[in-house]
């Protein structure tokens, strides 16, 4: 069972087929889970595996809300699956949907009686997305709801749930102008029934399964989304961070010349980040409709593109909060994903591809291994800047912390091509610092520039810290560095 404490890093996935069909549950268990696991990811979140009958909403228009999808197999095979993850320490969330439904007449609205919508479709109904909105103030959808959320749980043993579109439910305008939604009894817009049910839905779900994950697709301001619901918060244990995901996205598509000038993309997450519990998504949103795969934003030549990749998520395993990303962004993926067709899984035949993937397989060892990336994600305590202002160079420099404070990470992120051969970086302590990783190493396709390994301190007071150290900055590239102790030690019984 997943910790919320622990260290966490998950791998968004979806419809996989070969060829012309799906593969099964079972063939899934056998052939994805291998991979996941040779990969170092704790977890793996499905998109919506409740029946529904079009594979264009990606499992997001559901008609069966207490049906494993058919397209896999039986619910017996769904079982087989989950039991296999958890056989090899692999952790199971699922999406689940409780903001709307389709209109087909075999799902919920199967005969206009709006049992389960508002009649009104001011608040019954998402124009846009051409689905029905639930009626939140009806004892009878929230009991299905509530029922169908602890479902999943019991029958099928999942770990978490990833709830959809939550900023959908908790705001009457949302996606409506103005003349098209109707307001609450105190003349405002947000959905008081919305937050109530999503309140019960956590405060059952963790009474009767304490230590599972519920982590909210949520991308507003609204307050408290992961407190817990005895202090007045909705209840959520994690929220996706979608500022941080929006800043990040348009700063490395930039030009790294003009990086120096939207530094506060960088920095700007630290100064909200502990109103809540975020956890990092890079998901299958951000790489649809146009938007293009992770590469293809990047700026540059190829080398460019992969060295922005791998500072891009280097950056993000060192930053506060938990990780996910979107299957095919391990290797490198070139095209959008699609629904309808294959991963371009023959891109590993090829070197540059094989050494994404290689990165990420070594990116998941080091935050395992590394209390300090994960131990206080949540608390002020856990992170701290070095420097945050060389915009001039587009450098930032920060500390993380592990509950012992004794243990402590230093990464140093170069966000432009521009190499730096002598970069001093202030450290709380003296001794010798081991770079433990190093985005643009060979093996990741990188440069190769680096620091041999690691560096001594200097007696040089710098960035208000007492030691100081001398760094070659690759370009393009996060170091990630730790105090020996006993190397300093040895070093210090020596003199």
């Amino acid at each position: 069972m997943p910790l919320l404490n622990g260290e966490s890093a998950s791998v968004q996935v979806s419809e996989l087929k070969p060829g012309a069909r799906f593969l099964s549950y079972y063939e899934l268990a056998h052939q994805l889970i291998p991979y996941v696991k040779e990969l170092g990811y704790t977890h793996i979140e499905l998109l919506p595996v409740a029946e529904h009958p079009f594979d264009g909403s990606w499992g997001y228009q559901v008609t069966g809300y207490y049906a494993p999808t058919s397209r896999y197999g039986n619910p017996e095979d769904f079982m087989y699956f989950v039991d296999r993850c958890h056989e090899n320490g692999i952790g199971v969330i699922v999406d689940w949907v409780p903001g709307h439904f389709p209109k087909d007449g075999h799902g919920l609205a199967f005969d206009g009686s709006h049992l389960y919508e508002h009649a009104d479709p001011r608040k019954g109904e998402h124009k846009e997305w051409g689905t029905l909105v639930f009626n939140y103030s009806r004892h009878e959808v929230r009991n299905f709801l509530v029922a169908n959320a602890l479902f999943w749980f019991d029958k099928y043993h999942i770990d978490g749930i990833r709830v959809d579109a939550v900023a959908s439910m908790l705001y009457l305008d949302y996606n409506r102008k103005e003349g098209q939604w109707v307001p609450n009894r105190y003349g405002g817009r947000e959905n008081l029934d919305a937050a109530d049910f999503i309140r019960q839905v956590n405060s059952v779900l963790f009474t009767y399964f304490p230590g599972v994950l519920s982590i909210a697709e949520e991308s507003t301001a609204w307050p408290m989304v992961s407190w817990p619901t005895y202090v007045g918060g909705l209840g959520f244990n994690l929220k996706w961070n979608m500022g941080w995901m929006h800043d990040m996205l348009d700063y490395f598509s930039m030009d790294p010349w003009f990086r120096q000038f939207h530094q506060n993309n960088v920095t700007f997450s630290i100064w909200y980040h502990h109103s809540e519990n975020y956890m990092l998504a890079l998901s299958h949103d951000e790489i649809v409709h146009g938007k293009s795969n992770m590469l293809g934003k990047m700026p540059g030549d190829s080398w460019q593109k992969f060295a922005n990749v791998r500072c891009l998520f280097s950056f993000m395993y060192a930053h506060p909060g938990k990780k996910t990303q979107f299957m095919s962004m391990e290797f490198g993926q070139w095209s959008e994903w699609n629904v309808w067709g294959d991963l371009e899984w023959q891109l590993l035949q090829y070197e540059p591809h094989q050494q994404l993937k290689r990165f990420f397989c070594d990116l998941n060892a080091l935050y395992a291994s590394q209390p300090a990336l994960y131990d206080q994600d949540f608390e002020q305590a856990g992170f701290e800047w070095i420097d945050c202002s060389d915009n001039r160079h587009s450098v930032v420099s920060f500390i993380r912390r592990s509950k012992d404070s004794s243990e402590f990470i230093v990464t140093v992120c170069n966000f432009t091509p521009q190499p730096h051969s002598h970069y001093r970086v202030g450290v709380p302590e003296a001794g010798f610092y081991t770079e433990l990783f190093n985005s643009d190493a060979r093996q990741y396709g990188g440069s190769n520039m680096g620091n041999l390994g690691g560096k001594w301190t200097d007696e040089w007071w710098f960035h208000n810290s007492s030691y100081s150290i001398d760094l070659c900055l690759p370009p393009l590239g996060v170091l990630i560095l730790k105090l020996d102790r006993e190397k300093t030690l040895a070093a210090v019984e020596n003199e």
